[in-house]
């Protein structure tokens, strides 16, 4: 059962109390109304993920915690996306499906779990027959992830900070190490063994990935060390070096004002292998590239009825601390 009062909102860590069934926005930017900013083939995830056929991915508007970082920028604080109805939604499902997706990843959708599971459940008794994967923040109550008991097949979950420092920095989170693991541990709960198809395509299981930011190998590897402890072979780990620098982000943050360079990942996976972790997924190459972020120009969405994109929201970088 979802505990969740959408005249008064407490569902997400934030606990903000907007009345979002009265069009006011939370924290995340977002009223009760499920706004879609794409919904297409993505081939950038993880390989049991993507396959070769391509994720189903469906980017869902807002968040609950609002990175400064945002590799989504566009459709988390800049106000993209188009309203969608719960029975579009259910359509947008099967219009993946025959698209050939190998799975319908809801990218983002912490903060819509209560108008987007009835969707979910519609399709998966109307015979969709693909995995559902839940691409999360990793900042959830228990509550929302025991909400998903039964309407997650994978958890693709992040884990971005061990210090509660940077959380504060950079998300105005400080309880994140905290909340996530404890989110983490009932994904795990309910998902404690991976399993893939012949073809080596995950159907059920929990992935974490972790974002390594430019400057922070050793909070990085702090993370790491946490994750590997705490969860041991329950999950596989996707250590990522695509951090992509927004633009203006170094006038507040000059820290993060750069790609990622080679020899810090290096280190970082040097790291994993010497702390025993087998089970990770690790990007080859120049990874850090503009394909990771797509344009939430509608795709999949408006072309049915021609929806214009939203106002955009004021830029915040201001609500941060200049350093």
């Amino acid at each position: 059962m979802i505990h969740y009062d959408p005249a008064s909102c407490s569902f997400c860590p934030r606990n903000c109390r907007a009345d979002r069934a009265g069009g006011k926005t939370g924290y995340c930017q977002e009223t009760g109304v499920i706004r879609v900013g794409r919904a297409a083939l993505h081939y950038w995830e993880e390989p049991c993920i993507s396959g070769t056929s391509g994720s189903g991915t469906v980017f869902f508007a807002g968040c609950a915690l609002r990175c400064v970082y945002c590799q989504n920028h566009d459709l988390i604080r800049s106000g993209a996306g188009f309203p969608v109805s719960a029975q579009r939604l259910q359509e947008i499902f099967f219009e993946l499906k025959e698209k050939g997706a190998a799975n319908i990843n809801l990218v983002t959708p912490d903060h819509f779990i209560p108008q987007i599971l009835p969707s979910v459940r519609t399709a998966q008794t109307a015979g969709l027959g693909l995995p559902f994967v839940w691409n999360l923040s990793g900042y959830e109550t228990p509550g929302q992830i025991r909400a998903l008991e039964g309407a997650a097949d994978i958890y693709l979950a992040d884990y971005k900070y061990a210090d509660s420092r940077l959380a504060e920095r950079y998300s105005r989170a400080p309880d994140y190490p905290e909340t996530a693991m404890t989110a983490l541990a009932e994904m795990v709960r309910q998902k404690p063994e991976p399993r893939f198809d012949p073809n080596g395509m995950m159907q059920e299981g929990v992935i974490v990935r972790h974002l390594l930011l430019p400057s922070h190998v050793n909070a990085s590897k702090e993370a790491l060390r946490q994750l590997y402890a705490t969860f041991g072979n329950h999950i596989y780990i996707s250590i990522l070096n695509q951090y992509t620098p927004r633009p203006g982000i170094g006038a507040f943050f000059p820290e993060l004002a750069r790609h990622v360079t080679k020899r810090e990942y290096e280190r970082l996976i040097d790291y994993a292998l010497s702390l025993g972790i087998e089970q990770a997924f690790i990007q080859e190459g120049a990874a850090a590239s503009e394909s990771f972020i797509p344009a939430f120009d509608g795709e999949g969405v408006r072309e049915r009825y021609g929806y214009e994109q939203s106002p955009e929201y004021p830029e915040d970088f201001s609500e941060s601390k200049k350093v």
